[in-house]
């Protein structure tokens, strides 16, 4: 079976892409396609922990990234020059992930399938 790649390139609550990500996430581990996420450029804020979205009336999907390993998504990789440029550290975010480099995250997603961006 075909692996997918799902790519978090922006930030939450601005627009629906990241909860639209996740949704995917989800589903296609749910019918056991293997799933891979990356979080690149703003999209590491997708992860970070202790977000308040509804002081700016927004829905709080970001608890369900936390649903991930129940349904088998263990390769969940962060780009750690994306969150070093930004300020962060891996303990910000709300779980455990995989830090790599630009070029790790590169080879990765050149040998997966199907790669969707969002």
């Amino acid at each position: 079976m075909k692996t997918l790649a799902i790519v978090f390139t922006q930030a939450p609550h601005g627009n629906a892409s990241g909860r639209e990500a996740l949704d995917l996430a989800l589903l296609s581990a749910s019918y056991d396609i293997p799933t891979e996420l990356y979080f690149v450029g703003d999209g590491v804020y997708q992860l970070l922990a202790n977000q308040q979205p509804q002081s700016i009336d927004s829905r709080d999907y970001i608890s369900t990234f936390k649903a991930l390993p129940m349904y088998d998504v263990e390769q969940i990789w962060v780009s750690e020059s994306d969150l070093t440029a930004r300020g962060l550290r891996a303990d910000d975010l709300l779980m455990s992930v995989e830090l790599g480099t630009t070029e790790q995250l590169a080879t990765r997603l050149n040998a997966i399938e199907q790669v969707l961006t969002f």
